[in-house]
């Protein structure tokens, strides 16, 4: 569950650069969220290949 959590945390991290970007225009808060969802995604990734295993292992 800690993962659950890490990704909650990342999403709610990038929630006022997601702000600056789509209601002021700012490129560089735009990068910065290009950023973090590049983090979402390979924790994302991660996650999945922990439940694979968890899952397989029990078989």
């Amino acid at each position: 569950m800690s993962r659950f959590t890490e990704v909650k945390d990342l999403v709610a991290s990038l929630e006022e650069d997601f702000e600056k970007f789509y209601e002021k225009g700012n490129k560089a808060a735009g990068t910065r969220v290009r950023n973090g969802m590049q983090e979402i995604k390979n924790l994302a990734q991660d996650i999945r290949k922990e439940v694979t295993e968890i899952k397989n292992s029990s078989k």
